[in-house]
């Protein structure tokens, strides 16, 4: 695990683009998993502003979204696909053959969860996953308790996530279930990024990066991840011991 602290959100995000060009400068058509969130939000700035200006180019890439409220999907406003379509795929005009993406609104779910296996098998696995972390230790919709063993699944949402999330809807919303891709996908990814901001924050990421690694924290186990690297700004990093 490497942890890289930056004095602000701004520099953080810049800091945390440039080291994912470098990693996937190599890759002719890599898979990169996206989280949507507060967190990962200036990293997609960062990545758009570079392709701008001609410094990289993604036309290659492969994207497979991390996960979804049950119920929704792109066309409904504060859905995860909604605010990763607005952030990144339609800014960097990504082509939708390139992407994968749960929709929630699908009747059969468990067929969504064997589309996204087979996407992801398809493009020989995911190089890169993009995450951020929940206010009780969540990553994607792996609320405390979700087994590590399990891959694409449907997810209860724990209390704490489902009240956090009333903060990207207009009006209070039901998000009492989720569509996710589980802690075993993002342990076979070639590696993962971990983007924390925010005092908020302070306190689970303390959590996360000190206390034994546990099912109840669901990030605490991407510690055991041989490519693990987690990008904390000056303020979520506040209560550590060892900063």
């Amino acid at each position: 695990m490497k942890i890289f602290i930056s004095d602000s959100y701004e520099s953080m995000s810049k800091r945390a683009a440039n080291d994912l060009k470098e990693l996937l400068q190599t890759f002719t058509n890599p898979l990169v998993c996206t989280a949507s969130g507060d967190s990962p939000a200036g990293l997609y700035t960062e990545l758009v502003n570079l392709v701008n200006h001609h410094q990289m180019k993604i036309a290659k890439w492969n994207f497979v979204g991390l996960d979804e409220w049950v119920g929704m999907n792109g066309s409904d406003e504060g859905s995860c696909r909604y605010y990763l379509d607005k952030q990144l795929f339609k800014p960097l005009h990504v082509d939708e053959n390139n992407i994968f993406f749960f929709d929630g609104r699908n009747n059969n779910l468990q067929k969504e969860c064997e589309a996204v296996e087979d996407f992801i098998i398809r493009h020989d696995g995911i190089d890169v996953s993009i995450v951020g972390l929940g206010m009780n230790g969540h990553v994607g919709m792996n609320e405390p308790g979700t087994s590590p063993a399990l891959h694409s699944h449907v997810a209860e949402i724990d209390s704490v996530t489902q009240q956090v999330g009333q903060k990207y809807f207009k009006e209070k919303m039901q998000l009492t279930k989720g569509i996710t891709l589980g802690i075993a996908n993002l342990m076979e990814a070639g590696h993962v990024i971990l983007l924390v901001s925010g005092s908020k924050k302070a306190a689970i990421v303390k959590r996360v990066l000190e206390e034994e690694i546990s099912e109840q924290l669901p990030a605490g186990l991407l510690r055991r991840h041989k490519n693990l690297s987690v990008y904390l700004d000056a303020e979520a990093v506040s209560l550590l011991q060892a900063k």
